[in-house]
């Protein structure tokens, strides 16, 4: 026999109830996994995407030819391998370099601050040293406050990877021995390098380090070029030769301004395997190459 179980109103309440929080507790559970679901669908809005990390940039070899130009027309009839040209040129010109075949280089000064930027403003005060002598306009920076610094150089960054360069050099990394202002170490300099290495191979750029040559042999794994001057007149291109041997190029440039040999600054480039050229020091569209 079947049997019957009576409620009573107490306990109809209760089972009332029972059902009611069971209910609410199913529904909560979906629409949380559904809300899960679609963060999970979403791409988070705080990441840029020029510094989502990457795998691959562009890695030169040794025995490239290359300009420089900062100044003046461009020789746009003029073929070489690479061409190391200001952040500020225009997409077009990059562009156009890319259509024959010639890879395009990001000039950055990371280590000096400089009047005439458009993001001057943004450098605090605190990170301003001493005048760059010989430089109207420009400042030393204390390279201790990456924390300062990181804002303007990654969006620099981002601005030559936006316009599709495929490396940077960042110039005035040499500071530890220069009437700064600061109390800068050789460890500062290196610390700083490594970061802007790391954050120009995050966006897919290539780094070349310009000068600097006592901090070569920890910066030839990590890095992919050199860019040199003078190295030649100063009597300091042996000190290169780990990029040779890495089968990196070192890109140097000898200036006319200097009372140098010239024809023998080529000769000996032929022999350290080196991409040697001749300009004039405002780096406008003059120049010869060594062959």
């Amino acid at each position: 026999m079947m049997s019957i179980i009576r409620f009573g109103k107490r306990n109809q309440s209760i089972v009332f109830i029972f059902v009611l929080l069971s209910v609410f507790m199913l529904m909560t559970a979906c629409t949380s996994r559904n809300e899960a679901e679609i963060q999970e669908l979403v791409p988070p809005t705080n990441v840029i995407p020029s510094a989502m990390p990457q795998t691959d940039w562009w890695k030169p070899q040794a025995g490239l030819t290359w300009q420089i130009q900062f100044t003046g027309k461009l020789d746009l009839d003029l073929e070489t391998d690479m061409i190391d040209l200001d952040m500020e040129v225009d997409h077009s010109t990059v562009n156009y370099y890319h259509a024959r075949g010639t890879r395009v280089v990001c000039y950055i000064s990371a280590g000096s601050y400089e009047d005439w930027r458009a993001d001057a403003d943004q450098f605090p005060e605190e990170v301003l040293g001493l005048d760059y002598e010989g430089w109207a306009g420009e400042k030393w920076l204390d390279i201790r406050r990456i924390d300062l610094l990181a804002p303007i150089m990654q969006n620099r960054m981002d601005e030559c990877v936006a316009k599709d360069f495929d490396g940077v050099e960042f110039d005035n990394l040499e500071v530890y021995t220069n009437n700064t202002g600061f109390p800068l170490t050789y460890k500062d300099q290196l610390t700083y390098a490594q970061w802007l290495a790391d954050q120009a191979h995050m966006r897919g750029l290539a780094i070349g380090q310009k000068n600097a040559s006592d901090m070569v042999n920890d910066l030839v794994d990590l890095f992919d070029f050199a860019i040199v001057e003078d190295a030649f007149y100063y009597e300091w291109t042996t000190d290169l030769l780990p990029y040779i041997q890495a089968d990196k190029p070192v890109f140097a440039v000898e200036y006319t301004d200097l009372a140098g040999d010239l024809g023998a600054y080529c000769e000996e480039s032929k022999v350290l395997g080196f991409s040697t050229i001749l300009k004039h020091r405002n780096l406008d569209r003059w120049l010869e190459i060594c062959e």
